[in-house]
């Protein structure tokens, strides 16, 4: 009887011990998986294609069960975050602009991998995302006054050539003319704007250039027309968007040019030297029956 008390009180030592020891266990290997749950990664939102430009609304964070693999785009810590609020953002941004290597297509909701696209800058950048026969044309603007701040690469532009004609001959209405040159191009690329540009700028604006997609036709164009005045860049919808210069058959008709005197009527009456011929009014005098006299008045 003895024996068995002794057992008894030895198995339920035993049990409690082990309690003991497996409830300080428990709160570390909760407190382990929480953190592991915590990590997060970035993944595609949509389908993306190979050549297929890497957009802010194409990515977002995911948290994993799991540690990341090489090569995954991890999320900084909830430590770096409190410490460099933009840091998160910075981290997304650096694949804005990216473009998605052939071979290498993206399904919605698969991380995106660094070696799954090739960055702006990249040596092979250019034969990815550009199309077959396609060129390359780099077109240096001005920020503010092209609308640079609106453009990410993978949108649609068109090209304006605005002139300003010095010639002493030509009405002020038509000494400023602005016309569309081409039509639809793809933005490849934005380089970060040069300070060293802005002395030479005419208003201080720190200068860029923008990459397009173009023909070896519209590269021809849009050379020309930089000799000729400045070019500016307009947004359009996408490209599927068809504006009033292209034809339902998808032809182009011709673009309208825009002068001054278009823009601004007034200018017809602000010709320099132009003077306006004003009529005198006549007066006529008649002395008795037979004589007139005719005055003019001032």
């Amino acid at each position: 009887m003895r024996a068995k008390t002794i057992l008894t009180v030895l198995f339920l030592v035993s049990l409690a011990v082990a309690s003991v020891v497996i409830l300080h266990t428990l709160p570390t290997q909760v407190d382990a998986n929480t953190n592991l749950a915590k990590d997060e990664i970035l993944v595609a939102t949509v389908p993306l294609a190979e050549g297929t430009f890497v957009r802010a609304l194409d990515v977002t964070w995911a948290p994993i069960a799991r540690a990341a693999e090489p090569g995954e785009i991890v999320r900084p810590s909830e430590a770096a975050r409190r410490t460099k609020p933009e840091i998160d953002e910075e981290t997304r941004a650096s694949l804005y602009g990216a473009a998605v290597r052939p071979g290498h297509a993206v399904a919605a909701g698969e991380p995106i991998r660094r070696g799954s696209i090739v960055r702006p800058g990249d040596r092979e950048f250019l034969q990815v995302v550009l199309a077959p026969g396609a060129r390359a044309i780099a077109i240096p603007v001005v920020i503010g006054e092209a609308s640079t701040g609106l453009l990410f690469p993978g949108d649609q532009v068109d090209v304006l050539l605005t002139q300003n004609f010095k010639a002493d001959n030509a009405p002020i209405t038509r000494r400023s003319v602005s016309e569309t040159v081409v039509e639809n191009l793809r933005v490849l690329t934005l380089d970060a704007p040069d300070p060293k540009s802005a002395a030479r700028t005419a208003n201080g604006n720190l200068g860029r250039t923008v990459t397009l997609e173009v023909t070896p036709e519209q590269a021809e164009k849009i050379n020309v027309a930089a000799e000729l005045g400045k070019l500016s860049l307009t947004l359009r919808r996408g490209p599927n968007d068809v504006t009033n210069s292209i034809a339902a058959s998808g032809q182009r008709t011709p673009v309208k040019p825009t002068w001054a005197g278009d823009v601004s009527p007034a200018l017809g009456g602000a010709t320099p030297g132009k003077e306006i011929a004003v009529r005198q009014p006549v007066v006529e005098i008649i002395h008795g029956s037979r004589k007139s006299e005719t005055v003019k008045t001032e």
